[in-house]
């Protein structure tokens, strides 16, 4: 496949495609609503950013108690299913006189399943498209991702102010509906990819698995800690500028959007293997002029130009998949999904934890600079040689 015209010719990736993009804008638009809500209510950055990131950080407990159940539960039935639950859970959040201490704990009772929601449906993609196909499709769903997100931050902020916080979490629900619905109708009855029960046991087998191989430990570490801490300085947008929170959104999601455009879809292989480092340090470098509380224009530039590099992790997913067994696709890019959104949760309550201590504007420097630190420190790790040979033999 060399176009994203070729993908939608692939049996079953419309629907998919579909439902996917539902449920990220169904995410944007209530994550928005319950940060700007609890903002409101408590004007804590801390919680603001727990609210608007917390089911990331829940999914490490999915990452280690569900993801056997990846490669063998039937793909069409855990995703609507998943976005039934979410639907319910954001259904509650808008519940009127609703405590804010019980809207924080439904918002990390929804990420536990997620971390199986992550696995199965990017196990799924390299069942639809084969590993080949797997770098374009991951790209054009991280570009209607970022596309959603545009959309769904911009649109949430107005309907937030035209209609309240509650009402707005009231839309993301039915979108999550919406989701369900298409994946049902959409998606054929495939069957479990392993075979087996899943277990509590099982996933720590297939975690450990996956961890024991050094080449794919540093990627794994690549894909997680940088992206997280950068992470944490979106997760600073509103208390840095509550009127403008929406618009820096929206550019961070326009970046990442460009930069997986190009990095899925024009670069060759030559140039993604050399782009990979450089890649990963523009990720944080930009953030560092927020050391000196920019004016908006040039902080939406910082934030836009940050975000290209959000592609270095398409690049390492693909290495991702290169270096794991098929019966183990699911569980691996399960992993992978939950230690990401994980360590963006830590990302956030660090950066939220820093902003009480600091104002918002040197918390996002400080986390930049930690980022750089991090992929600089895993750089040689990941350059070297035979390291797919090596993990192949693990």
């Amino acid at each position: 496949m060399r176009t994203y015209r070729d993908l939608f010719a692939a049996p079953e990736f419309t629907p998919f495609f579909a439902a996917c993009s539902l449920q990220v804008a169904a995410q944007t638009v209530g994550g928005l609503a319950l940060g700007s809500l609890v903002y409101t209510r408590t004007g804590s950055p801390l919680l603001s950013a727990l609210a608007m990131f917390g089911p990331a950080l829940a999914q490490v407990v999915g990452a280690l108690t569900l993801l056997s159940a990846a490669d063998r539960l039937p793909p069409r039935a855990v995703l609507a299913g998943l976005s039934l639950f979410l639907a319910l859970a954001t259904l509650l959040q808008a519940a009127p006189g609703l405590p804010t201490a019980a809207a924080l704990a439904l918002v990390l009772v929804q990420g536990v399943p997620a971390a199986l929601g992550g696995g199965v449906r990017y196990g799924l993609l390299t069942d639809l498209l084969d590993k080949n196909g797997y770098l374009l499709g991951r790209s054009l769903l991280n570009l209607s991702s970022g596309v959603c997100q545009v959309l769904g931050y911009a649109l949430g902020g107005v309907l937030v102010t035209a209609l309240s916080a509650r009402g707005t979490l009231v839309i993301a629900a039915g979108l999550c509906v919406l989701a369900a619905a298409v994946a049902r109708t959409g998606l054929g009855a495939r069957p479990p990819r392993a075979a087996g029960r899943p277990s509590l046991r099982a996933t720590l087998r297939g975690n450990a698995l996956l961890w024991s191989s050094v080449p794919r430990r540093y990627v794994y570490l690549a894909l997680w800690v940088p992206n997280g801490l950068i992470v944490g300085c979106e997760a600073l947008f509103v208390p840095y500028d509550t009127g403008h929170a929406g618009l820096l959104l929206a550019s961070a999601a326009l970046g990442m959007l460009v930069g997986d455009v190009v990095a899925g879809r024009f670069l060759p292989p030559r140039a993604r293997a050399r782009l990979g480092a450089p890649l990963r340090l523009l990720l944080a470098a930009p953030y560092l002029v927020f050391a000196m509380r920019p004016a908006l224009p040039a902080a939406l530039v910082a934030v836009a130009v940050a975000s290209l590099g959000f592609s270095a992790s398409l690049l390492l997913q693909e290495r991702l998949v290169a270096l794991t067994p098929d019966e183990l696709a699911g569980h691996a890019l399960g992993l992978h999904t939950a230690g990401m959104l994980t360590m963006q949760g830590v990302g956030a309550l660090l950066a939220g934890a820093l902003a009480q201590l600091v104002r918002p504007a040197p918390a996002m420097a400080v986390l930049a600079a930690l980022s750089v630190v991090v992929t600089l420190a895993l750089g040689p790790g990941l350059r070297e040689p035979g390291a797919a040979r090596a993990a192949a033999r693990a």
